[in-house]
């Protein structure tokens, strides 16, 4: 009869196995979420560094629009000629041109900041899975080894419609596989054999 102080539930030691493997399928997660973070630094410096630009070369043309609006207004008080104010004219309407430009690119780049910083935000959401996933790897690693420790059992997580695995006896060095169907015997029977096959050996 099994030892009720050293009952182990297998089904849950297999789920917690079936996590570990999921987990430790692939480790190029990080590596690409880093990769992702450093290259979106790198894209927000140069949009700033962009964006920045863009404000310097708004503000100059804004100054010259407002000289051109002062020398307009001085040159229709004085009472220039007409050829004059349509110079006047026609500069003022391309600086405004200009200015539109740069607000368009003002915009764009505005856009392209909003876009990164979603994306840095997705990729620290990504970090904080990832480091969740680690935890619960080095978790379930600690649980296999206790598991291991405390039943001499390595179970083989390889096949899940089979149960099966190696008992070791460390101090007599033996190692005795084993292996159940579990569509011809339940989950007791089973657990009771291996006892069985641990108190015999």
């Amino acid at each position: 009869m099994v030892d009720s102080s050293r009952n182990i539930d297998v089904e849950q030691l297999i789920s917690y196995s079936d996590d570990l493997v999921r987990v430790l399928k692939d480790k190029r997660d990080l590596s690409n979420i880093s990769q992702c973070l450093e290259h979106s630094k790198a894209l927000r410096s140069s949009c700033d560094a962009d964006f920045l630009e863009a404000q310097s070369l708004l503000q100059d043309y804004q100054k010259k629009i407002d000289e051109c609006k002062k020398r307009s207004e001085e040159a229709k008080a004085e009472v220039v000629a007409d050829s004059e104010i349509d110079l006047l004219q026609k500069e003022l309407d391309e600086e405004i041109e200009k200015e539109h430009f740069f607000m368009d690119e003002l915009r764009i780049i505005t856009n392209e900041i909003n876009d990164l910083e979603l994306q840095r935000v997705s990729v620290q959401e990504r970090r904080q899975i990832l480091k969740k996933l680690e935890q619960d790897e080095l978790r379930a690693q600690r649980m296999l080894s206790l598991y291991a420790s405390v039943t001499n059992i390595i179970p083989n997580l390889d096949d899940e419609s089979r149960f099966s695995g190696h008992i070791v006896d460390r101090d007599k060095k033996v190692v005795e596989r084993f292996e159940f169907d579990l569509t011809k015997i339940d989950c007791l029977d089973a657990c009771n054999a291996i006892w069985k096959m641990i108190s015999s050996s």
